[in-house]
């Protein structure tokens, strides 16, 4: 990606305006909360997935758009139970209720089945306790359940996702479930060493794109989210290497789907973030006693292959498995790996300072330690600074664009700055939702299915580090 000096990308060039993010418990919100102000049109307090700030459920635009008849569809590439998908598809006091959410995202709550289309990861809280690489508490097989919903197509893997295409002249059958990953999916540039297993999330996009138009009926209509998870999640990490892929990534995504509304009447996409990571600039000046230099250095993160998610892990695996090898030595063959898999060849740092070095040696560090130390350790090198490994309260772009014959009186709603629920507002009258007449529902039976702030707190969920690094 050589990008000329003044070059605009896909997004530069339908910039509208800006979106302010606070949530209603903090100026600084979680995606939680940020997600519930697209979905519900309401800001509500941090950790709150389609609830309001006093916990109730209230109707979502996916859920509105799916009983006016439309078909729906989610495509992430987090856990499809994670924060922003969850909110538009579920109703918990808590994120971290990832096991009630994945229920009621097969149709087991009062509305049934509201989505069409759902890829993504997190199969985990799909598959009982008693099934390897299932983390839910309890024995309920989802992925069995989800049929009697009408799921009957799962895939959980690109070979399976593609073949499911082939058969169906490029297109997918609906509903589809594709879980392509126990937990989120891989960063795109660790995504590319292994493609066999995920799809990107362009291509998820483009076929969610196909597979709804192809099988709306004439005057149907579909609503998609489609979210670029894991850009947040690279910053959550401080590590500019996984977060400029998948930035790329969402860029060639944008392209997809700026082709599709080109092809299609009547179409809008609006393309927003819910909140700022990282505090992250251009230009790190480290050392206020020497004068800035108003640079940074783009071929230094070019030089990297791997994210530091991956280096962590294998540099933890490695201190594991020379614990177990004889002492002697021991020093030289550390150092050795560090210098060559974890530096050169991972991060293409060819020369690491012996505190560095020595940092990196220390096989009791803790995961988030290692992390963060070889995020800064590039970062510094390229001159990029993180003031932050969590979210910052500073306003975010809003980008739209429509094929519309009227687009520029139809997008004139979005111009502008607004606040977040603005957004939430104006896919709610552009599709002509009926929000409340939901919410009402959702109310009316809330005692046959949905769990109260107590009951959370009773039954002592697990607590999910669900955002500091994406697990």
């Amino acid at each position: 990606h050589n990008y000329d000096a003044g070059a605009r990308t896909s997004l530069d060039e339908i910039l509208v305006g800006a979106s302010r993010t606070r949530s209603s418990s903090s100026l600084v919100t979680d995606s939680a909360a940020g997600a519930t102000a697209f979905s519900c049109a309401k800001k509500s307090y941090n950790a709150a997935i389609g609830v309001d700030p006093e916990g109730v459920p209230c109707g979502t635009v996916l859920e509105s758009a799916k009983q006016m008849g439309m078909l729906t569809g989610l495509v992430v590439t987090s856990r499809v139970t994670h924060a922003t998908p969850a909110a538009f598809s579920a109703h918990v006091v808590h994120r971290d209720m990832e096991a009630d959410i994945a229920v009621q995202q097969i149709g087991d709550y009062t509305l049934g089945r509201q989505v069409d289309l759902m890829l993504g990861g997190g199969r985990c809280f799909f598959l009982p306790n008693t099934t390897e690489g299932g983390c839910r508490e309890d024995g309920r097989d989802l992925i069995k359940e989800s049929k009697q919903y009408g799921w009957e197509h799962v895939v959980q893997n690109r070979r399976e996702f593609e073949n499911l295409m082939s058969q169906n002249e490029g297109t997918l059958p609906l509903p589809i479930m594709g879980l392509f990953h126990p937990s989120h999916m891989n960063f795109e540039i660790d995504r590319r060493r292994n493609p066999e297993q995920e799809p990107s999330l362009s291509k998820m996009a483009e076929a969610a794109l196909k597979s709804l138009k192809a099988q709306a009926k004439s005057g149907q209509g579909f609503f998609l989210m489609i979210e670029g998870s894991r850009i947040d999640m690279g910053a959550h990490n401080n590590d500019p290497v996984a977060h400029v892929h998948e930035i790329l990534e969402y860029h060639e995504t944008i392209r997809v789907v700026r082709e599709f509304v080109a092809n299609n009447t009547d179409t809008v996409m609006i393309s927003t973030s819910d909140h700022e990571t990282g505090g992250f600039t251009l230009g790190l000046q480290s050392d206020p006693k020497v004068s800035p230099e108003y640079l940074w250095k783009p071929e230094v993160i070019d030089r990297a292959r791997v994210s530091t998610e991956i280096l962590t892990k294998k540099l933890i695996a490695f201190h594991s498995d020379e614990a177990q090898n004889e002492a002697k030595g021991r020093r030289r063959r550390v150092e050795e790996y560090i210098r060559t898999e974890i530096l050169d060849q991972g991060l293409g740092i060819t020369d690491p300072l012996d505190d560095e070095i020595e940092f990196l040696s220390n096989p009791d560090a803790l995961s988030n330690d290692y992390l963060r130390f070889l995020g800064h350790a590039i970062s510094r090198r390229a001159y990029l600074g993180w003031t932050t490994m969590g979210h910052t309260g500073v306003d975010v772009n809003l980008y739209a664009e429509s094929s519309i014959e009227d687009s520029d009186h139809i997008l004139e709603r979005l111009r502008g700055n607004h606040e977040n629920t603005d957004i939430g507002d104006y896919m709610s009258w552009y599709l002509d939702l009926d929000l409340p007449a939901v919410t009402e529902r959702l109310v009316k039976t809330a005692d046959k299915w949905f769990k109260h702030k107590g009951d959370f707190a009773l039954n002592g969920h697990v607590h999910t580090i669900h955002e500091e690094t994406g697990n």
